[in-house]
This record gives structure tokens, sequence and C-alpha cells, in this order.
């Protein structure tokens, strides 16, 4: 019967001992894996951090389908106000509250764990109260999807805190940049210059200041500018005239450059009564313009070039020699596309000017200009008929007038 006894009695602290030994390994196993959640919490928060550093962050989950669980352990806990911050992953994260915000947890009768079955987390739907005057601990919410505990993370201690800052600043502000293979195009490529573009621009700008309408030149200004038309010349010699060009730009490139040269001549002796004064009065003769290397007289422009190569009369209406007798002076400057229209223009302008001709039926007072270069221009009578208001008859009679070599100032 004693036996007995004693075997009942061993056998009921057997038990005793093997229930609380089941509870005990049940309760450890528990506690790891709320550490573990604890632990995932912290490095979701860390994240979280990472996109708005200054504040601590409070993020709702998106309205979707959820279902919800009962938390054991809210009824426990519910007569305590918390201060919790709420974080969730950045996936399902929408709103972030502004830095330094409190949040607390008032009159929890019975607090809930909603899940969001897209994306598998869980947030605690507890109502809160903001305080903005004082900084809340730090809290978070557990991401198990079994338990929905709140858990409190682990305080962290300075020197952990302060490497995970330099952690995060490296992350955030070294990117790390694939390796690039170096290639041909990596090397940079010797081009040439563009070359510069002839224009005559500053050649037109001058005439259109220094010149009139009737072809009155102001030297005096010109010599003012004096750089401006040294500077023509100089782009002139630079960009000689080339073989491709059609042939209205060589013609309005060698009339451009014979008008400027004239009134760099003038310009160079200025003030001069006429350009019969320099050079002893054969300034045309003397080869000093420089265009492509080449030094070239006015004749050479005149009668070497422009007069044999193209064989248009009307040149003599173009060039200009400085002298009040002369031809009148454009007040702009020739180019390819405005040569025609200009040479029209300044042969009917010349020949219907009584300064310079006068035609009538009968007898036809003209410029020796007519005269010096009369194989250019055939029958004179019938030439000027072509341009002239009054018309001659064919058997009128030819005069030349005196020629004026003052300046045409």
């Amino acid at each position: 019967m004693l036996l007995k006894s004693t075997n009942l009695f061993f056998m009921k602290n057997l038990l005793f001992w093997s229930a609380l030994f089941t509870i005990t390994m049940f309760l450890a196993c528990n506690s790891e894996q709320t550490n573990t959640q604890a632990a995932q919490a912290t490095q979701t928060k860390s994240f979280a951090e990472r996109k708005t550093p200054e504040s601590k962050m409070v993020q709702e989950t998106p309205q979707s389908p959820t279902k919800t669980v009962t938390n054991p352990s809210s009824k426990a806990t519910a007569s305590k106000t918390q201060e919790t911050n709420l974080s969730e992953s950045p996936q399902t994260a929408k709103t972030a509250l502004k830095p330094s915000r409190q949040v607390v947890k008032e009159n929890i009768p019975d607090t809930k764990i909603t899940m969001n079955k897209e994306q598998g987390k869980t947030a605690a739907a507890i109502p809160v109260t903001i305080n903005p005057s004082v900084k809340p601990p730090t809290k978070t919410v557990g991401n198990s999807s079994t338990t929905g505990t709140v858990h409190t993370a682990p305080a962290q201690t300075p020197v952990v805190k302060k490497v995970e800052e330099v952690v995060k600043v490296v992350k955030t502000e070294v990117p790390v940049k694939p390796e690039q293979k170096p290639t041909i195009q990596d090397k940079p490529e010797n081009k040439p210059a563009d070359k510069p573009q002839l224009s005559h621009d500053t050649w037109d700008q001058l005439l259109r200041k220094h010149v009139s309408a009737s072809g009155k030149v102001n030297y005096a200004g010109f010599k003012a500018d004096k750089n401006k038309l040294d500077a023509y010349l100089e782009m002139l010699d630079k960009l000689p005239i080339q073989d491709s060009w059609p042939k209205a730009k060589k013609m309005a490139y060698w009339i451009n450059a014979y008008n400027a040269a004239t009134v760099k001549l003038i310009v160079d002796n200025y003030p001069v009564k006429s350009i019969m004064d320099l050079d002893g009065g054969k300034p045309w003769d003397r080869k000093w313009v420089k265009l492509g290397g080449k030094a070239y007289s006015l004749n050479n422009i005149e009668n070497d070039i422009l007069r044999p190569q193209y064989k248009d009369a009307r040149i003599h209406f173009a060039v200009n020699c400085a002298a009040k007798s002369c031809p009148p002076l454009l007040n702009r400057a020739w180019t390819a596309a405005n040569l025609e229209r200009n040479f029209e223009k300044q042969a009917k302008s010349f020949i219907n000017n009584p300064q310079y001709n006068e035609v009538d039926k009968k007898r036809v007072r003209i410029s020796k200009i007519f005269e010096w270069y009369a194989v250019d221009f055939g029958d004179i009578v019938s030439y000027l008929n072509k341009y002239a208001n009054n018309k001659a008859n064919s058997n009128a009679k030819v005069e030349y007038l005196e020629y004026d070599w003052s300046l045409n100032q």
C-alpha cells in the first residue's frame, strides 16, 4: 500500500515537472521568435528613416481586403498610455507625419491587428493623438503574421546609433558606379577649327554709315573707323577667291576689294584734295592691295581681272575712283545676291544724272568713261538708249565732258 502511494507520488511529480519543462521551452521559443520579429521591425524602421531622417514616421497600411485578428496581449496593456511610432514596409507606406511628433495610444478597450492579404504585412490599428512638444521613444510594430503582438524595440547605445548613421550616409552619398571599359570614343577627337566664312557685313556697315545715297563720301568718318576698314581688307586677304565660287560671288568680291582699297588709299593720306595728288598722279599702278597673299594694283583688279574675265561694261558703274566725275560709290556692299539688281540700278542712275551725262535726240554730252572704255560699250548711242529716259537718234552728235578729279566728298 505504501509502495503504491509512493509510486503515485513520483508519477504526479514527474507529470508536473514535464509540464513545467514543456511550458518553459514554449516560452523560450516564443521569446526568441519575438526578438527576431523586433529586429526585423527595427530594420524596417531604419529603412523608413532613411527617407525621412529628421522625423519619426507613422505610416498607414493601404486600403485593401484585410482580415482581423484579436490581439491577446492588448487587453492587458489597455489601461496604460503608451507612446508608439508605427511603421511598415516601404512597399505599403503611404503617409509620413511631420518631424518630432508624439504618438500616444488612448483608451484602447480592444486593440486589433489588421493583416494585408496582398502584402502579407501587419500594422496595429490603434487610435492615436499627437503631442508635438514631446519626442516619442522608439516603438515599432512586429511584422509577425501569426501573433500580432506589439513589441518595443531594444534600446540602442550611442555607439551603435553612430555606426548606423555612418552606414546610412555611406549608402546614400556614395553610389556605386558600374565599371566602364575604356573605348576609343572616350578619347577626345582633334577636330579642325572651322574656317572663317567670307562676309561683307563690316564693309556694308561702313558704307551705310559714311556714304550718302547720292554717293558723297565722308572720309573723316572713315578715318575714325580705320581699324574696321583695315580689318575688312585683312579678311579679304585671308579668304581669297575660290574656283568653286559662282561668277556673281567672284565679281562682288573684286568690286568690294577695289572700292575698299580706294577708300583706304584716301584715308591713309587724308586730308588730300585729289587722288591724283598721290603716287605721282598714278595711284592705280602701285601694287599694294594684298589679296590671298598676292599684291595687286587697282589697275590689276579692274583691267586685268574684272574687265577681261567678266566682260560686263556695267562694271564701270560699280568701281569708284574717289573723284567727283566718277560714277557715285554705292552705299551698300556688293554681294552675289544683289549684283545684277545693283548693276541695273547704277547704270540707269548714272546715265540719267545730268551731273554726269546729258542725252537728247540730236546730241549727247557724256562722261569720259565712255570714251576711255569705248571698247567695252560698243555702239555708244545704242548703249545709252538702253538706260536713258530720253532716247537719242542713232546719228546724234557725241561729246565728252571734262573730268573732275577732286574728291567725291
